[in-house]
């Protein structure tokens, strides 16, 4: 048996079965790295934990591919401050008191319910916020 053995393994086929154990063992340590750098930029707070989870041979890789979050810190942040853009923007029409529909800066009255959500300036008939004492478009004192 022996003897069959030693004919199979000549110096080219040695040499190519050596090559491939150190591509698996090469892979294997570049996605421990990968599992360390990328857990890292995910936010996740043990990625320490993840990268010893990641040294149970491709199983950990596995699991850690399953399990991550979602999203990387940076675009979690980039999503938050889209979204207070957003807020921010919406805000500056203001809602009706009266049945809360959105209400847009140059509204007097609300198209739904006909409910006075601005001033009116007397000379120019421009609307004006309730906070104003003088009009600036054509600088009458507002009482």
């Amino acid at each position: 048996m022996s003897k069959y053995i030693e004919e199979l393994m000549s110096p080219q086929l040695m040499f190519a079965m050596y090559g491939f154990i150190a591509f698996v063992v090469a892979l294997y340590l570049l996605s421990v790295v990968y599992v360390f750098i990328d857990a890292k930029r995910r936010g996740v707070q043990a990625f320490w934990a993840w990268g010893l989870l990641a040294l149970v041979p491709f199983v950990g890789l596995m699991a850690y591919i399953v399990m991550r979050p979602a999203s990387y810190v940076a675009d979690r942040e980039e999503q938050e401050l889209d979204m207070a853009l957003r807020e921010r923007q919406l805000a500056q029409y203001g809602s009706c008191p009266n049945c809360g529909t959105t209400i847009e800066k140059d509204f007097i009255v609300c198209p739904v319910c006909n409910t006075q959500v601005r001033n009116v300036c007397p000379t120019c008939k421009r609307p004006l916020e309730a906070h104003w004492k003088v009009c600036p478009f054509c600088r009458t004192h507002i009482q």
